[in-house]
């Protein structure tokens, strides 16, 4: 970011006020003009009087034959030299298709990035890429995040770009696309998908996803007939957008707001309100002044910006999820990072967000009553984030948060009012999940936070399913469900099984959570007294392959224990007749998938990817 030029510093000081004075839904494109975007008018008509300092320069500058191939080809495409020679060319990767509901509207949003990198002087350049869905893609969109990670990571190294905007949102899009981004290693800015609008029905407000598993159950109790669950699903999900509450999807663009790699404010903004389309481009103007000042990525993906990240979904009382993404990133940016880091900054951080599934409200709600930059700026107020950090848009966090405020106390809570003085994630060690597992404590029952009891253990999803609700398994309210099979490798790529449903005849009675423990993820949406990614999975001999039905079990939260009780000899002699079971993949991706795919401690990337180490520039002549 050039701050020192004249047309910075006047934009800047004028966005400042604009930012105070005006609608919050203003305040992403008043941060471009403010970081320096605009209409380029230090271009002259080319890029910084000097084009050969682009990237794309050696696709399209350079003498020779190739140049003249490149720019024929760009001849078919139908583009007029001073179109795009010498200006910096913004790759816009775009995860919209016809069957991701969340990215609906992002083929319209596009439009609108590529309308502000013209406005500031760039070229923009549309690639799709892979579309993870979270409602359709099987067995788990999490078993191709490093998918869509590498083939982010390979367009923008193989084309002739100079920079990126990442459009995404829904569940595993977002940290896909910023690993990608981080390998590659190119100045780049995300856009949110944006929530959905909130859902209605007879009267009352509906959260995608915590609703749909509330009501569902209300109908497998007999409290809801079929009629009723039929209106009800067709008032859960009424735009284009992700989940409206602060599922895995919100939790991860905060996290990219939190580390300065959107417009600030851009992670609430609805995906359906005016505000996104304005935000859109926006961001495509800021990305044309990225490049111009070579601003990369990885300069702003620091520790520091990693702790103020998981700072941020602790207290918006996000998704578990988000364990799992942050430490993967991190590993990309050769940060250290563990479990110990999410446990240590949950004891110290307040939950100050109202939101679904832990609390009360929705994604709108948060929208006006602030967003991301309120709550971020209370945060600030506590000490409890880097804020002389620079941003994508800014010098420091400091500068970024400056006039950010609550306008609603009940959904972003002043710090002498938390929801819950400190986070609501804990991380569990002990021998059955020596390498850890994490815990949503806000949402599960306190009743349940140190409980033993006997282990019902179902060794797939499939057996889970067809047997949960057989009163033959004799199952109570004490027990512990277990699953195993759907870690990593078991799963295979660790679906979001951890939500065990409560048998029918339980929920018939009045029982409204148990103790479940997995070595699955679970959706953001979701709630319950939940034991997730317990590592090393079952799959590859971890604790969990040695439970058997009738074991006890205890949890202990407050310790942060979860311990089998078993003799030590009976236990070595399971792990002697434990045989493994053989792998899902015979060929193919899923062949190398499970050929390198990491633990869910270190964050389920493949192992070449994580690894230190630099891949040359192409030779474009």
């Amino acid at each position: 970011m050039n701050t020192n030029t004249n047309t910075s510093s006047n934009s800047n000081s004028n966005s400042t006020s604009e930012i105070r004075a005006g609608n919050a839904s203003d305040a992403p494109a008043a941060a471009a003009s403010a970081a320096g975007g605009g209409a380029c008018g230090s271009c002259s008509g080319g890029w910084g009087g000097d084009p050969s300092q682009l990237r794309s320069f050696r696709w399209f500058g350079a003498e020779g034959l190739r140049t003249f191939s490149h720019q024929a080809r760009a001849r078919q495409l139908g583009l007029l030299p001073q179109e795009h020679l010498g200006k910096p060319v913004i790759a816009i990767l775009n995860t919209w298709s016809d069957i991701n509901p969340c990215h609906q509207h992002l083929r319209e949003r596009a439009e609108a990035v590529k309308r502000g990198v013209w406005q500031a002087g760039g070229f923009p350049l549309e690639f799709p890429v892979a579309t993870l869905s979270e409602t359709y893609q099987k067995p788990t969109p999490m078993l191709y995040r490093n998918l869509l990670a590498m083939e982010c990571e390979e367009i923008l190294r193989s084309y002739p770009v100079d920079g990126a905007v990442l459009m995404g949102g829904c569940d595993k899009t977002t940290p896909a696309l910023l690993m990608g981004a981080v390998s590659a290693d190119l100045p780049a800015l995300f856009v949110p998908a944006g929530p959905m609008l909130r859902g209605h029905w007879r009267g009352r407000t509906l959260g995608s996803g915590t609703d749909m598993w509330k009501y569902w159950d209300e109908h497998r109790a007999g409290r809801l007939d079929d009629a009723a669950l039929a209106e009800l699903q067709a008032g859960l999900a009424r735009s284009p957008g992700t989940c409206m509450t602060m599922g895995t999807a919100s939790t991860m663009t905060a996290a990219a707001e939190a580390m300065g790699v959107t417009l600030p404010g851009a992670s609430a903004v609805p995906a359906v309100d005016s505000a996104h389309t304005r935000m859109c481009a926006a961001a495509g103007i800021h990305a044309v002044s990225l490049v111009r000042d070579n601003l990369r990525i990885r300069q702003l993906i620091t520790r520091e910006a990693i702790e103020d990240a998981i700072t941020t979904v602790i207290a918006l009382g996000g998704s578990t999820n988000a364990v799992i993404h942050l430490t993967a990133l991190a590993r990309r940016c050769q940060i250290p990072l563990t479990l110990h880091d999410f446990d240590r900054i949950s004891r110290t951080t307040p939950v100050l967000a109202d939101l679904q599934p832990g609390g009360r409200y929705l994604m709108e709600d948060f929208y006006y009553a602030g967003g991301l930059p309120a709550l971020l700026a209370r945060l600030a107020q506590a000490g409890l984030l880097h804020t002389r950090r620079r941003t994508a848009t800014h010098p420091t966090l400091a500068d970024q948060l400056t006039g950010a405020t609550s306008h609603n106390d009940d959904v972003i809570r002043p710090l002498d009012n938390p929801l819950s003085p400190e986070g609501g994630l804990a991380v569990l060690h002990g021998n059955l999940a020596p390498d850890g597992a994490v815990i949503k404590h806000l949402a599960a029952d306190p009743a349940l936070h140190t409980h033993t009891g006997p282990a019902h253990v179902f060794d797939d999803y499939a057996t889970m399913q067809a047997t949960i609700n057989d009163p033959a398994l004799g199952l109570t309210k004490d027990h512990v469900l277990i699953l195993r099979g759907a870690g990593p490798l078991g799963g295979p790529g660790m679906p979001e099984y951890g939500m065990l449903p409560i048998p029918d005849y339980l929920l018939r009675q009045g029982v409204t959570d148990m103790v479940r423990l997995s070595d699955a993820r679970m959706s953001g949406t979701s709630y319950g007294t939940c034991v997730l990614h317990i590592a090393p999975e079952s799959h590859i001999g971890g604790p969990l392959a040695h439970i058997r039905t009738g074991d006890l079990i205890t949890l202990d939260i407050p310790h942060r224990t979860l311990t089998h009780h078993i003799d030590p000899t009976e236990l070595d002699h399971r792990k002697t007749t434990w045989t493994p079971p053989p792998p899902p993949y015979q060929r193919g991706y899923g062949h190398l998938y499970q050929h390198h795919i990491t633990q869910a401690d270190t964050g389920c990337d493949f192992t070449f990817l994580a690894q230190p180490g630099h891949n040359p520039e192409p030779h474009a002549g």
